[in-house]
């Protein structure tokens, strides 16, 4: 799924430490790109490294991306996963950035109806993502990026931001931007929808085209807010948004060009929040 309201802007650094260590982790950078990577993959490092690597100016990246979630009979559960992995891949080799590890468990409750699906309860969902941050914290780094590839995962973002604030660290996240938002409008034909659908199939045709299965994507649109579910009693009762394969959307209508043009603005969209978050001033603890 795709955005749901404006992020905050954010920025981050990479000072004299990263080049000392970088040498330490030259890493290939995905996608056939020919250079070493510019960033830097956490989990690739000794904790030795890594207390030379981590300090004040540095920005850690976190990708967020569920690998248990439901995206249609044509995507696979793990589409988020696999999206929040490219993304990843393609800062890692442009910005001087740690890459942490994926957070692939997160608040996802409006898909919990369709098999597969894994949602953690709100408070714990938020509290992954501030645990996360102050351990990392306590050896320097006061800069965050959560990589963020859903959109009920926005809501628990905000307030892991906001408490992280409150002991000195800026944590800032995903959340549409201008340049994917404005390729967005210009090539989709679907009526509505942000899930399994247009441009998100168009995505998955573009960044890993054998997980799609184009043969068995569907329009199943039905205007309204709330959680999706196959029961069409439910939806009436509980205020429900029905849809019988768990696409929201039309994804008959994805192609790997929209994808191309989509994921590209993506990408720096992703890389100019970075950048912004390099220069934002620490908040007052």
């Amino acid at each position: 799924m795709r955005r749901v309201a404006p992020n905050r802007s954010s920025s981050f650094g990479i000072g004299r430490s990263f080049a000392a260590v970088a040498g330490l982790s030259l890493l290939a950078a995905s996608l056939g790109a020919q250079g070493p990577a510019r960033g830097i993959r956490l989990g690739d490092l000794s904790w030795t490294s890594a207390e030379r690597l981590l300090d004040s100016s540095t920005v850690v990246v976190i990708p967020l991306g569920a690998e248990a979630k439901e995206h249609g009979p044509h995507l696979r559960l793990t589409t988020d996963f696999i999206e929040a992995t490219y993304y990843a891949d393609r800062v890692l080799a442009a910005a001087r950035i740690v890459l942490a590890p994926t957070i692939n468990y997160s608040f996802y409750p409006s898909f919990v109806d369709y098999p597969g699906s894994t949602s953690l309860r709100f408070d714990t969902a938020r509290d992954v993502v501030i645990d996360i941050c102050r351990s990392l914290a306590r050896f320097g780094p006061r800069r965050f990026y959560i990589l963020n590839t859903g959109v009920s995962t926005v809501r628990i973002l905000g307030p892991a931001s906001d408490s992280l604030a409150a002991t000195g660290i800026v944590m800032r996240f995903t959340n549409g931007g201008p340049r994917s938002d404005s390729v967005e409008k210009a090539i989709a034909r679907q009526p509505g929808g942000t899930h399994a659908d247009e441009i998100e199939t168009s995505m998955l045709l573009y960044m890993a085209p054998h997980t799609v299965d184009m043969r068995r994507a569907a329009a199943d649109y039905h205007p309204g807010a709330g959680g999706l579910t196959r029961d069409s009693v439910r939806a009436v009762r509980e205020g429900k948004v029905f849809s019988r394969t768990g696409i929201f959307g039309d994804a008959t209508l994805a192609t790997r060009e929209k994808g191309r043009q989509y994921v590209e603005a993506r990408v720096l969209d992703i890389l100019a929040d970075i950048e912004t978050l390099r220069r934002e001033p620490l908040p007052q603890p």
